[in-house]
């Protein structure tokens, strides 16, 4: 994992879009963001992963694979909605296990200013908060192949038991709300930003 200000400059926004020179930025800063970051080896990954999902209560998981092959006809849809700037009112948990992409999160200075470019490939574990304004693109390569961990029923689980008891209340908060007037009084954005120290 390697973090940077995103230079902002127009073009192919699978390219690095890094500031030359680049500029840094620490992991204790993504960490004041809320953002999470482990380095676990994909060959024998199991036993941390799950250590790390016992620990954070991540209780299911399932594989996603972000290509061309992967999505089908659905490809350009999903890698433009990707890149749209939103929120989730939960945390999103990928552990890359083949290829690379990038996750743009706002930055410490100004959470509705500037863009921090998380370089990812196989092997990193990246946790991003609950509110915060984030998008993720495909790099060069056009591949990303990764691990969703979950602290809800996964969408299997939860339709199957939705429709058989009519009763499940974690229902799964996968939904992207692009940025808005009304996702900037959206409860989940206020309480992460007070839980970083921003109009608290």
């Amino acid at each position: 994992m390697r973090a940077y200000y995103y230079d902002n400059i127009l073009g192919d926004q699978r390219l690095p879009h890094d500031y030359i020179p680049s500029q840094p930025v620490s992991t204790e800063k993504l960490s004041a963001l809320g953002v999470k970051f482990w380095s676990i080896p994909v060959e024998g990954n199991e036993a941390e992963i799950d250590r790390i999902a016992a620990q954070e209560g991540y209780k299911n998981r399932d594989t996603i694979n972000v290509s061309k092959e992967g999505l089908g006809d659905l490809y350009e849809t999903k890698i433009k909605g990707f890149f749209e700037e939103h929120m989730h009112e939960d945390e999103e948990i990928r552990y890359i296990l083949a290829g690379s992409g990038f996750f743009d999160v706002r930055g410490p200075e100004s959470p509705s200013d500037a863009w921090i470019r998380i370089s990812v490939e196989a092997g990193d574990l990246l946790v991003i908060p609950e509110g915060i304004y984030h998008r993720f693109t495909l790099d060069e390569a056009n591949n990303i192949k990764a691990l969703r961990l979950f602290k809800v029923p996964s969408v299997i689980d939860y339709y199957n038991f939705h429709h058989a008891n009519n009763m499940l209340q974690d229902e799964p908060k996968w939904i992207p709300y692009n940025r808005s007037s009304d996702t900037d009084i959206n409860p989940h954005r206020v309480g992460y930003l007070k839980s970083i120290g921003v109009g608290a």
